[in-house]
């Protein structure tokens, strides 16, 4: 491959954007004619996780291929919260390639020297999470504030980017959106969207997370935990039972999102057609995931964090002019280690040999014979955070079943050294039960399967250099 054959790559990473909140993905709540623009001309990948449900550590794996425990980056809180940015990456093995690389958006990996973005050539970041009006952006240079509002702010810095490049050398970029992350706060122009409707509901809005660990039970993200600042100051009507004040604030919670999301679609659209109006869009991969997946009322919950499906779940597109079939859809286990690897080979480079991941492109050329992976590592350190209070776990999810385990401990969260819990365990059957709502880890009819799962996930720990800190027991001897 020359230089000159290699593609454009754009990247869209947004926040908090769960698959059930895409049209590509089967939503039943908005649409996204965007990205489903993308699905259609492209591919989609329909069993894509991400390996540590949080920001930071989830950007950190982007850039590295690499899980937390290697990249260090684990955390949201205490020392684990900068990002050692001297690290590989793709974005410098793509510069030091021959790419033009920039970043504009979301960066929350730490700032100052060591921790501002490296490998490069431009970079405009919000600060921390950034706001939704009137952001400051964060340069080499200095800050800068824009008037208007964040998302359309990016979109523009994008592509003020793209009309300033050489338009002799392929390039990256990465454009890496706040929305759609709470507080959710529309654009003026979508303020009263679906204001006249009434959102679907998940079927599990109203679970009593029944036989799960007591984790799921302590942790404080159920519709009654949303503030006054996520209902943006409207009172709960007076008298409404418990179960109509939750339908009441899933109302008010998920039609909030949405209108986020409503634009970032829309932003979407407008570097799609940037690429149509300047003849780039037949020379430009383009690919939409998310850091991690969200809770949109399942279980009565919103945020991340947990191992269960919604909060690891993220969507992957991918569209790629004379390389992805139109339309086609992978339902292999990927998992975002496998981003930055992939990113590389496109570009005919061979990853770093840190990186953990593989690359997707095989898949994505249908080439045959391929041996793909039968189960994703997840690992969450966050223990009790002062958020949200879940408990740090890890676990492996297969095609057909998903192991949890919560050892009482982990890092980053103020006062989580002087809270521990027992362990505890979770297993889910997802061909029987795929809204995860049955633990049958003391299941005798699983006992086998918790014999298996166990040895698997001790050996994907060995294989990643993660290690159990002594709470996973010896597997049981055949």
């Amino acid at each position: 491959m020359t230089i000159d054959q290699r593609p454009n790559i754009i990247l869209f990473m947004t926040d908090d954007h769960a698959p059930a909140a895409v049209g590509a993905y089967g939503s039943v709540i908005n649409k996204t004619p965007s990205v489903d623009r993308l699905a259609a001309e492209g591919a989609v990948f329909e069993n894509t996780f991400c390996t540590n449900a949080i920001c930071s550590p989830a950007r950190a794996t982007l850039l590295t291929g690499t899980y937390s425990h290697v990249n260090g980056m684990t955390s949201l809180e205490g020392p684990d919260h900068t990002f050692d940015a001297s690290q590989p990456s793709f974005p410098k093995m793509l510069q030091e390639s021959g790419y033009q690389t920039a970043i504009v958006g979301k960066w929350h990996l730490g700032h100052g020297e060591g921790h501002d973005p490296e490998g490069f050539d431009h970079w405009a970041i919000l600060p921390e999470h950034g706001v939704y009006h009137d952001p400051d952006f964060v340069t080499a240079h200095g800050r800068k504030t824009y008037p208007g509002y964040v998302t359309d702010i990016i979109t523009d810095l994008a592509l003020n980017w793209l009309d300033q490049r050489d338009p002799d050398k392929p390039f990256c970029l990465l454009i890496q959106h706040k929305a759609p992350h709470r507080p959710f706060e529309p654009a003026e122009r979508h303020r009263h969207l679906y204001e006249h409707e009434e959102i679907p509901a998940p079927p599990t809005l109203h679970d009593d997370l029944g036989s799960r660990a007591p984790a799921a039970h302590e942790a404080k993200m159920s519709m009654e935990d949303l503030t006054d600042e996520d209902l943006k100051g409207v009172p709960v009507p007076p008298g409404l039972s418990p179960r109509d004040e939750r339908e009441w604030r899933y109302q008010h919670y998920i039609k909030d999102y949405l209108r986020v999301i409503a634009a970032l679609d829309e932003n979407v659209g407008r570097v799609l057609h940037y690429l149509d109006v300047t003849g780039l869009e037949a020379s430009t991969a383009v690919a939409y995931t998310s850091d991690h997946g969200f809770f949109l009322g399942e279980h009565g919950w919103f945020d991340k964090r947990f191992m269960y499906e919604e909060g690891m779940r993220i969507p992957l597109v991918l569209r790629w002019p004379g390389v992805t079939q139109a339309g086609s859809r992978h339902d292999e286990l990927v998992a975002n280690i496998d981003y930055a690897p992939t990113l590389l080979d496109m570009a005919g480079l061979a990853p770093h040999s840190r990186m953990q991941g593989r690359s997707l492109l095989p898949l994505l050329k249908g080439e045959d014979g391929q041996e793909w992976r039968d189960a994703v590592y997840y690992r969450y350190y966050m223990h009790l955070d002062v958020c949200h209070n879940v408990q740090a776990c890890y676990g492996i999810r297969t095609r057909t079943h998903k192991l949890i385990h919560y050892p009482g401990h982990g890092s980053g969260a103020d006062g989580a050294k002087d809270a521990p819990r027992p362990p505890a365990w979770e297993l889910f059957d997802l061909t029987q039960d795929p809204h995860e709502l049955h633990n049958r880890y003391d299941d005798p009819l699983y006992a086998d399967m918790v014999k298996d799962l166990t040895a698997q996930l001790a050996e994907l720990q060995r294989h990643f250099g993660d290690t159990p800190e002594g709470m996973l027991p010896a597997p049981t001897a055949s």
